[in-house]
């Protein structure tokens, strides 16, 4: 498709990003009859597509799938030989289509969306300029999509060793050696985990905080590293970058940690958190501030720039930087701008996560620290997520732990995090009832089916003494 070339400067919706989130609100924009232009510099589908959430979880795959073989008799004897890493990486570039977004064109193409290729950035009221292209006016709105980049931490030489970032390790060639991972959130662990599991024969775990995963309940941080350190990959916690340097061109790296120890590897993946993509937008423009999260109301609309013409959807915002968390923004900001649905408001507490780990963290709504934060008082049940026959059925050793959050007052779940193996597929549940503000007593009649791993809702209501 050859790219949009305007002859008109005038369009309804002008769209700065590409990814998930800026996708989905051009095409139902598009769809409702809007002229809608999107501006993308990179490749349409962005972060999530090509180096983030589809490579990520390919990779980890191949790992997911021997280990839950593994865990099972009569069928662990047949798992032999090492992962084949070539068929693994082929594999990566398919779901990737190579790192080429032709099949993305023509998505845009069919719903009715302009596609004009360029950095865009706000040029004043309802104004968007294009490098080496047009100033675009828009009539209706424009929508702030750019994502977020990650961030390298201010430690003397590490840009010197030239480090992974997400984008090098999910684009990997090969499987190095020996790696070293700086970051114990999401991105981090799930990456040591699998070129641990994809060959790399010794992997390293660094987290400044004091304990992995810091966002969600302390127990799923303490799961994941007990069973990182089962496995044979290393972790320091309460421990930091003191210093790194490599060998010459291509020589190993060397790194000293706070704590004195001395790690050697062949890589070094930084992933120690990120930050919104709003440095070279225009902000100043419109008098936000450069750098800085655009902060929303709920209904997506910038706070501080008068005229409600500007939305802002996605990991630019701040809120959930989440793809999936990115796409229901776009769905009510498109609702807004459309006309569809005025009364609808962006919901920022039933934001929805998983971290695709062995044992995977999945959780919805208020951790129990947070709802306290909160002032809301509440009741905190946990069973195991493994004490149910559907996870005797599935193998040996599945653990876990299930926690519902309940608000003492109504009995409302405001939040739930399941660890386990595979049980990903169990959190929408969990998602439906918080957001639905439903009351424990109310589930009584959804009776889970037996066997399965969700009987572990069962044995919540019986702990809660429904």
């Amino acid at each position: 498709m050859s790219q949009f070339r305007p002859a008109a400067l005038e369009a309804d919706v002008v769209v700065i990003g590409g990814g998930p989130a800026g996708e989905v609100l051009a095409g139902r924009c598009a769809g409702r009859g809007l002229d809608t232009v999107l501006v993308e510099a990179e490749l349409i589908g962005g972060e999530c597509s090509y180096w983030g959430c589809i490579p990520s979880k390919t990779l980890l795959r191949p790992g997911d799938v021997l280990a839950a073989a593994a865990r099972v008799p009569g069928a662990a004897a047949a798992v032999t030989g090492p992962v084949d890493v070539s068929a693994a990486l082929a594999r990566r570039d398919y779901m990737t289509s190579h790192w080429t977004d032709d099949g993305q064109e023509r998505w845009l193409a069919d719903h009715g969306v302009r596609l004009l290729r360029g950095t865009g950035r706000l040029a004043g009221t309802r104004r968007v300029r294009v490098d080496g292209g047009p100033q675009l006016v828009a009539r209706r709105a424009v929508v702030l999509a750019t994502g977020s980049e990650a961030v390298l931490p201010p430690v003397p030489g590490l840009a010197d060793v030239r480090p992974w970032d997400n984008r090098a390790a999910t684009a990997a060639k090969e499987v190095p050696g020996r790696l070293l991972v700086l970051g114990g959130g999401a991105v981090g662990l799930e990456l040591a985990q699998a070129f641990f599991r994809l060959g790399a024969a010794d992997v390293t775990v660094v987290e400044a905080g004091s304990r992995l995963l810091p966002h969600e309940e302390p127990f799923a941080g303490e799961e994941v590293l007990a069973a990182f350190e089962r496995e044979g990959i290393a972790v320091h916690v309460d421990t930091r970058l003191a210093a790194i340097g490599r060998d010459g061109t291509d020589g190993p790296v060397h790194a000293t940690l706070s704590n004195g120890q001395e790690i050697i590897a062949d890589e070094v993946l930084v992933a120690a958190g990120r930050r919104p993509r709003t440095d070279d937008l225009g902000l100043g423009t419109v008098g936000l501030r450069p750098g800085r999260p655009v902060k929303v109301d709920d209904r997506l609309r910038a706070i501080g720039v008068p005229g409600a013409w500007l939305f802002a959807v996605g990991d630019c915002t701040g809120l959930a930087p989440l793809t999936h968390m990115g796409k229901y923004q776009a769905r009510i900001a498109a609702d807004v701008i459309t006309g569809r649905d005025v009364r609808d408001r962006a919901s920022r507490d039933a934001v929805t996560r998983v971290t695709f780990t062995d044992p995977q963290v999945c959780a919805v709504g208020l951790t129990a620290a947070e709802a306290l934060q909160r002032g809301i008082a509440v009741r905190v049940i946990d069973v195991g997520t493994g004490d149910v026959p559907g996870s005797y059925v599935l193998g040996d050793g599945l653990q876990g732990t299930t926690r519902f959050v309940v608000e003492e007052a109504s009995g409302v779940l405001v939040g739930a995090t399941i660890t386990g193996s595979g049980v990903q597929e169990l959190l929408h549940s969990a998602a439906v009832v918080v957001a639905a503000h439903l009351s424990l007593s109310e589930l009584r009649h959804a009776v889970p089916a037996f066997p399965t791993v969700a009987e572990v809702w069962l044995h919540a209501l019986e702990a809660a003494g429904l």
